[in-house]
């Protein structure tokens, strides 16, 4: 199919009826739109989404990309670790490009927990590389957060051994939302670096709201026993396309490139070259998510909820009562929030998204905790 006659049949069927081939149950949405609205029958705050999506120019990257579906990816998997590496300031063999930040975590999950490798982490946590590295055999050290839901750094670094093959640092994290304080992150990294591997999950990073804080990046620079995971399914909106990238020493870098089984694909690959090039969709995703942390905040002091100042698109509140009854009651109300967190049973975790969800969930919460 042509460049052109491929547009005119988007053009024609409608892209609502293209999501409704795919799948009848997903949202309608236009794809020459600024803003994505969702058509979903209740308000989805459940899974740290960007409820933009791609931006319109990503979304033509991606259109054009369809000449490209018949070729492997490697050539453009090559240009876009190319792109990263100099945005980072790194070379490009620090570099690995991975189907979404998890395969990420999965791959040094897999690399560094082999053979009974030990991986310190804190608890609860996103789970993806302590669940990979479960399955081949590593031992999970895991550490309750502090009474400020804080990773407790102090505890972390008293609990490594010779055994500890990675300590796995999630910031900001995520349930939580918490950041750890500036001052601290340096030295605690540099302390676990010199004993072990530190990971350093940054899906997030974007969404900090304190000035000039470090990213672990500048330790991979120095050399350093460090990796960090980055994703564009956040402030980018491409979730679903599945694609992020670990940035380390290029020794780390192969071995865990070597256990990147699915890896992403072509579509992905020029969708994640366009995100470089929309500065103004950048700056609208973090002021919307801005916005609904706002309403948030507001409906959570009104209820005298205690919550986490979030760096992060989700909020963590203290409920006070089982979160699934909460998911019940709340979805009973057209609102889906975040799922359990052990240890936390009692904590709900909401994401940002548009703010008529966002007020549909400030409403259905004031009548669910009346």
């Amino acid at each position: 199919m042509s460049t052109l006659n491929r547009r005119n049949w988007l053009g024609l069927v409608g892209a609502g009826s293209v999501a409704s081939i795919i799948d009848p149950s997903l949202p309608n949405v236009s794809l020459g739109s600024k803003e994505v609205i969702s058509t979903y029958d209740y308000a989805k705050l459940n899974s740290n989404e960007n409820p933009l999506g791609p931006s319109p120019k990503v979304r033509q990257a991606i259109i054009d990309a369809f000449d490209y579906g018949c070729r492997y990816p490697s050539a453009q998997i090559r240009t876009l670790a190319q792109k990263i590496a100099a945005k980072e300031g790194v070379t490009s063999d620090h570099i690995v490009i991975t189907g979404g930040s998890t395969e990420g975590l999965k791959a040094a999950g897999l690399t560094f927990g082999l053979n009974g490798g030990e991986i310190i982490t804190s608890d609860p946590v996103y789970r993806s590389l302590n669940s990979y590295a479960e399955q081949v055999g590593a031992y999970i050290n895991m550490v309750p957060l502090d009474e400020n839901m804080q990773q407790d750094l102090g505890e972390m670094s008293k609990r490594i051994t010779n055994r500890t093959s990675l300590v796995f640092l999630c910031n900001p994290h995520n349930p939580s939302g918490a950041l750890v304080p500036k001052n601290d992150l340096r030295e605690f990294c540099d302390q676990v670096s010199n004993k072990t591997i530190l990971f350093s999950d940054e899906a997030y990073y974007d969404y900090i709201t304190e000035e000039d804080y470090p990213s672990m990046v500048n330790m991979v620079k120095e050399g350093k026993n460090v990796v960090v995971s980055r994703t564009f399914s956040k402030v980018y909106g491409l979730a679903g396309l599945r694609i992020g990238y670990l940035i380390a020493r290029p020794d780390l870098a192969e071995r865990m490139r070597a256990n990147v089984m699915a890896r992403t694909n072509i579509l992905a690959v020029f969708a994640a070259l366009a995100c470089y090039d929309d500065q103004k969709f950048y700056d609208n995703s973090i002021k919307l998510n801005d916005d609904g942390k706002k309403l948030i905040y507001a409906t959570l002091n009104d209820l005298n909820l205690k919550y986490i100042p979030s760096h992060t698109n989700f909020v963590f509140f203290h409920t006070g009562r089982p979160i699934q009854q909460l998911n019940t009651d709340m979805r009973k109300k057209g609102v889906a929030v975040g799922r359990p967190f052990p240890p936390l049973l009692d904590w709900c975790r909401i994401s940002t998204g548009h703010l008529n969800d966002v007020k549909k969930f400030n409403m259905a919460l004031k009548e669910v905790m009346a």
